[in-house]
């Protein structure tokens, strides 16, 4: 990875004061939420995006990540003090397109008030939803798609751009210490894309449809050649419920693609999944998948290799009948 090293620093616009409330929150929240690091800070919305960011980083600044593990990206909050953390940091990066919906005016904030923003997946090169009838969301299609991460090449890109901005917004990096970090991550990534392909290849063409519990999953699909028959909850956001007809819609795409397995993510309630199976009396198979968010470390996905590599290894099986 060949980056220009002969950068010339942009001065940054002054910050405004933080909200007296949440002055008022830091100081009720006492000495537990006051970091005696002195290091520079990056704070990052999910925690897909913080783990490939501390790949990045490694030591050099303390890296915050505002999602806990197992949490849903659609649905989590901030706290006063976290909302706090992102107008403290020297770099915010997030998602974006959508996703973080309750914390992407905490970043729009932050950015207002002079700190460094970046948006990963709109720099990644998104996709936008399929149209309804390509299996998409009825009333998403031709939005951004927020889920880029289940592309290695895209998380690949975002990797790069991630280590151009620590390098220019992070005063103090090392910036020798950040290019090693994402040459070898890098490297890593290449390896993760390969192993794909090469697990996938075992599925037969036929069998290469995807019914998932939301719809989360395109990248994937575009990039090793799944096609996506529907999800449970027809929507880019787990905030959705299906109604009945919605399921009654699904159920007949299934039986005419002969699909016979769905991926539930082990984070979500997996009852609608069930529903499914017995509306097709039963002849299909919920297979669990880690698909919006990385567990605690052990917990089988805690980091984003760990969660692709599960995930390849659950949708060969489950689509082979292994």
């Amino acid at each position: 990875m060949t980056r220009q090293t002969g950068r010339t620093r942009r001065p940054r616009p002054p910050r405004i004061f933080l909200p007296v409330l949440v002055i008022l929150a830091l100081a009720g929240a006492g000495t537990a939420c006051t970091s005696t690091d002195d290091r520079p800070r990056v704070v990052v919305t999910t925690n897909i995006l913080g783990d490939i960011t501390q790949e990045i980083v490694g030591d050099g600044a303390e890296v915050t990540v505002l999602m806990k593990p197992n949490a849903d990206p659609h649905s989590f909050g901030l706290s006063a003090v976290q909302a706090a953390e992102l107008e403290r940091a020297d770099l915010v990066i997030f998602n974006g397109l959508g996703l973080e919906e309750n914390v992407l005016r905490h970043v729009e904030a932050a950015r207002e008030a002079g700190v460094a923003t970046f948006e990963a997946g709109k720099a990644a090169d998104p996709l936008t939803f399929q149209a309804h009838d390509e299996g998409g969301p009825e009333d998403e299609a031709g939005q951004p798609d927020p889920h880029f991460w289940t592309d290695p090449d895209r998380v690949r890109k975002a990797a790069g751009l991630i280590a151009d901005q620590v390098v220019e917004h992070v005063d103090g990096i090392d910036e020798k210490a950040v290019r090693a970090n994402a040459d070898r991550y890098d490297g890593q990534l290449a390896g993760l894309t390969t192993w794909m392909e090469k697990s996938f290849g075992r599925v037969p063409e036929q069998r290469r449809a995807l019914v998932t519990n939301h719809h989360v999953f395109g990248y994937l699909a575009e990039r090793f050649g799944f096609r996506v028959v529907g999800a449970v909850i027809p929507s880019g956001t787990t905030l959705a419920s299906p109604s009945s007809s919605d399921l009654r819609s699904l159920t007949q795409a299934m039986r005419k693609a002969g699909v016979h397995t769905v991926f539930a993510d082990s984070s979500q309630p997996k009852r609608l999944a069930e529903v499914l199976r017995t509306e097709l009396g039963g002849h299909v198979r919920v297979v669990e998948l880690y698909s919006e968010s990385l567990t605690e470390k052990g917990k089988g996905a805690g980091t984003y290799l760990q969660m692709m590599r599960a995930n390849t290894t659950a949708m060969t099986d489950g689509l082979t009948g292994a």
